[in-house]
């Protein structure tokens, strides 16, 4: 067994893999509108976290990730492992008194950002080698590894050099081990069904008072683990679209808190990533992202524009959270107009335009062909007036400037909208969609943003059995 650097080959098809593996290492680690204070960051951490053992059996969360897949290893193949986490280093601020002394203090004002406690991810790795034969014979491989505890402090300087304060990070002890095995299963080839488990160890048993204490057990955590594996010779089978022979051999695996999908290079098999996040096989980021911005699903336009819009206390706040917080906050405010535009959609799913495609068209649902026409035609809305039609609601015509009392029921709208029940709202358009449905588009009256979203056109919207028209009005 080696717990070398990789071979450069194997670097290189790791590097690919990785860049979807950050994206699941740093999912959630810090949310819009990347400030400490905000509610939704004062929970971290939501992904693949293996807490200690003892603390585990106080909660719903996990000490041990298990994945099992499918390989068909080459002679004298070997596999390379690399365990992937984060490990949170605890952050203190302090302020420098006039004795030399420091003070710890909720927050530090400077003059571009303002530095608050907070929970910092630093990312750690465990790497092995080890050869088929290996995984195969006795009990497989164990790699055990460890963190020591720690403490880091560094300084604060104001704009003139002059030490403000400083910044204590602390961290905490953690153990854990990758145990790794495989087995040769019966079939009409030869398959071995690889078996990785990721423990934590930790010895930390929770003090009292501590044990529903998650902000206790985080620092003695593996955070968003998860695991790139790859073969230097042969491939792996996918789980989620295996051959027909091997569906039965599939199915037979076991995972638990994580998932394996091939990864890397498209049309290759060599290289598996088991993550706490269910993907697809060959995930890959979209090509039109700037770059990272950790919250979920990575609505890159939306995020873009309302980071750009925060107020400068604000951004001061965000910077002062995270260095990766501040980086996005950078991101926004220096994005060029051309690359927030490419964030604003892109087609990847239509067929080629140039080809030459059947008289027929192509089959629907049931398999029968259906004429190769636009399912939509623009030349038929020639007959509709958003501003000017109307739509018949309780015996009476309803279109814009009719002022209506919301009734939103279950059956066509979200949880948001019903907190609108009963508030009286302005129809400003009656829209038709492709479908033949109708739907009105209102302003609350009461709204203090209305005359905005009336100038941008963003409105909200309901059906028409979802709204009583007013008294005295047209």
């Amino acid at each position: 067994m080696s717990v070398t650097a990789f071979a450069p080959e194997t670097e290189a098809r790791f590097a690919l893999a990785r860049q979807v593996a950050d994206a699941v290492l740093f999912e959630g680690y810090v949310l819009y509108p990347y400030r400490a204070s905000s509610a939704k960051n004062r929970l971290r951490w939501q992904f693949g976290v293996l807490v200690p053992p003892a603390w585990g059996a106080e909660c719903e969360e996990h000490d041990f990730q298990h994945t099992e897949c499918l390989m068909e290893p080459r002679a004298d193949a070997t596999l390379a492992v690399e365990l992937r986490f984060l490990r949170a280093r605890r952050r203190t601020v302090q302020r420098a008194c006039a004795d030399g002394d420091f003070e710890t203090v909720g927050e530090l004002r400077l003059g571009d950002r303002v530095l608050v406690p907070w929970d910092e991810g630093t990312e750690e790795r465990v790497e092995a080698v080890v050869t088929v034969d290996e995984l195969v014979d006795g009990d497989g491989v164990t790699i055990a590894f460890g963190r020591p505890a720690g403490e880091e402090s560094e300084p604060v300087l104001d704009k003139s050099g002059r030490t403000v304060g400083r910044v204590i990070r602390r961290y905490e002890e953690i153990s854990g081990a990758l145990r790794l095995s495989a087995r040769e299963l019966d079939g009409p080839y030869r398959v071995l069904r690889l078996t990785a488990v990721v423990e934590n160890t930790s010895t930390w048993t929770p003090a009292d008072g501590q044990a529903g204490d998650r902000d206790a057990a985080l620092p003695r955590s593996l955070v968003a683990s998860h695991l790139l594996m790859g073969l230097s010779a042969g491939s792996f089978l996918s789980m989620t679209d295996p051959p027909e022979w091997a569906k039965g051999l599939i199915a037979s695996c076991r995972n638990l808190h994580t998932w394996p999908v091939l990864a890397g290079e498209t049309g290759r098999a060599d290289v598996m990533l088991s993550s706490p996040i269910i993907l697809e096989d060959h995930p890959a980021l979209a090509p039109e992202s700037p770059g990272a911005l950790y919250d979920a699903t990575e609505i890159d336009e939306i995020l873009a524009l309302r980071t750009a819009a925060l107020t400068d206390e604000e951004k001061r706040e965000a910077r002062g959270t995270d260095e990766r917080a501040a980086a996005v906050i950078e991101l926004a405010d220096s994005m060029p107009p051309e690359v927030l535009e490419r964030l604003h959609g892109a087609v990847r799913g239509l067929r080629e335009v140039t080809g030459s495609a059947s008289a027929e068209g192509f089959p629907d649902e049931y398999g029968i062909p259906r004429p190769d026409t636009p399912w939509w035609d623009p030349a038929s809305e020639s007959g509709y007036d958003p501003a000017h039609d109307r739509v018949v609601v309780d015996g009476r015509p309803v279109g814009a400037g009719t002022r209506v009392r919301l009734d939103p029921g279950l059956r066509h709208t979200d949880a948001q909208d019903l907190f609108l029940r009963g508030r009286t709202a302005t129809v400003e358009a009656v829209l038709h969609d492709v479908d033949g449905a109708v739907h009105l588009a209102v302003t609350v009256e009461d709204d203090p943003g209305a005359d905005l979203r009336r100038e941008q056109g963003r409105f909200l919207y309901f059906q028409p059995d979802e709204v009583t028209p007013l008294e005295n009005d047209a």
